[in-house]
């Protein structure tokens, strides 16, 4: 970062995708480069810093400039096709028979990817409840486990985890950090400021923010070994974002911040009220005093308590399921963090051996005006 930009803020950095101007053109906005093979020098060598397309591509580097000055990303960060692509490009580069410890409590496709695909990388895995650092620290084997894989807030309970506390333990037994913070966002939660190795997103989520991009993220602390090991995978799997794509995730990110904090204070608004609606058994968020990571999600997440709640009705599984039916504002569909607001029943999605509750609703709040959010809730409600 030039000296004449190193004092500027990262929203300001971010609202101007790192202050970069087309040198041809002038434009503000940086151009879509879609060329998959580039000129070599006549010594063969290829100065201009491009080879080919599938390991690197001018509109995703400054995609991923944006989103390493977000995280404060030492090593920088990658961008991958998926969220999916990015979270086990990360277990593929341990080594057989390495042992991982991961949140009990996560996303649900990476968990089953984890209990039947990752045994065939010859990985153990073991899960924690990992909100709890005794129960972490006694999963945790010294010497033996390579990674600690750590969601928080966790999908869809909003647990919290002790980032810097995790990374203690993870560190002192010879292991790395790595924080899956999709339902934070570098806005909320900077994990490798914290004592975190490794950040992933699912940039799909609020990190685009628009619901037209289906991306993964790595950042890392660090560029050693392992981080070498991550990015010489992403090269040989072919697993980049596209270029189109890493253009309209960059432009995403341009309103992060904005979209983050209308969302946020939304989603707290929705927690208070909805914590006393007759037909709400309990309010999952946060933001909550009687949340019981609330003083931990105070400490980390210097941007607020994030834009995810969850609701358990009082009138059980099927009172869940037919409110849901009856939202008109609210979208019935998977995903989040987008400015329109979903709802989903979760167990219906995550089918058996899910971590969650029969009669929770999950709500990602999206930029609507709140009043007219919570008066299509209650009246979904009032029949359950």
């Amino acid at each position: 970062m030039s000296s004449s930009r190193s004092s500027w803020s990262k929203r300001s950095l971010a609202a101007q995708a790192m202050g970069h101007v087309d040198p041809i053109t002038k434009a503000v906005v940086p151009p879509i480069h879609v060329a998959t093979t580039y000129i070599r020098d006549e010594d063969n060598a290829y100065s201009s810093g491009f080879v080919y397309g599938r390991p690197d591509n001018a509109t995703i580097r400054e995609a991923e400039e944006v989103l390493a000055m977000l995280e404060d990303a030492e090593a920088g960060a990658l961008l991958f096709s998926s969220g999916m692509a990015a979270a086990t490009a990360v277990f593929q580069a341990l080594n057989p028979g390495d042992h991982v410890v991961a949140s009990k409590v996560m996303y649900w496709a990476l968990r089953n990817w984890l209990m039947t695909e990752a045994v065939r990388w010859g990985l153990v895995v073991d899960f924690a409840e990992t909100d709890n650092l005794d129960a972490l620290r006694a999963a945790v084997q010294p010497g033996r486990t390579k990674l600690v894989w750590i969601e928080t807030p966790s999908n869809p309970l909003w647990t919290i985890t002790d980032i810097a506390g995790a990374a203690a333990i993870a560190h002192e037994a010879g292991a790395r950090l790595a924080v899956d913070s999709t339902t934070a966002s570098p806005f909320h939660t900077r994990p490798l400021t914290l004592g975190a190795d490794i950040v992933m997103h699912a940039a799909t989520k609020v990190l685009n923010g628009h619901s037209d991009v289906v991306a993964g993220a790595l950042a890392g602390a660090k560029a050693d070994e392992f981080w070498a090991r991550v990015v010489s995978i992403r090269k040989m799997q072919g697993a980049i974002l596209g270029p189109f794509e890493a253009y309209l995730l960059m432009r995403g990110m341009r309103t992060l911040h904005l979209r983050a904090a209308a969302q946020t204070k939304s989603a707290m608004d929705l927690a208070v009220r909805l914590s006393v609606h007759p037909k709400v058994a309990r309010v999952l968020y946060p933001g909550l005093p009687q949340h019981p990571g609330h003083d931990i999600a105070a400490r980390q997440m210097e941007g607020g308590f994030g834009f995810m709640l969850s609701i358990q009705l009082t009138g059980g599984e099927a009172a869940a399921i037919r409110t849901a039916a009856r939202v008109r504002l609210w979208k019935r569909a998977t995903s989040l963090g987008g400015v329109e607001s979903l709802i989903e029943h979760r167990a219906s999605i995550e089918g058996p051996g899910t971590p969650c509750p029969a009669d929770l609703l999950r709500l990602s709040t999206g930029i609507e005006d709140v009043e007219d959010l919570y008066r299509d809730l209650d009246e979904a409600l009032k029949p359950a």
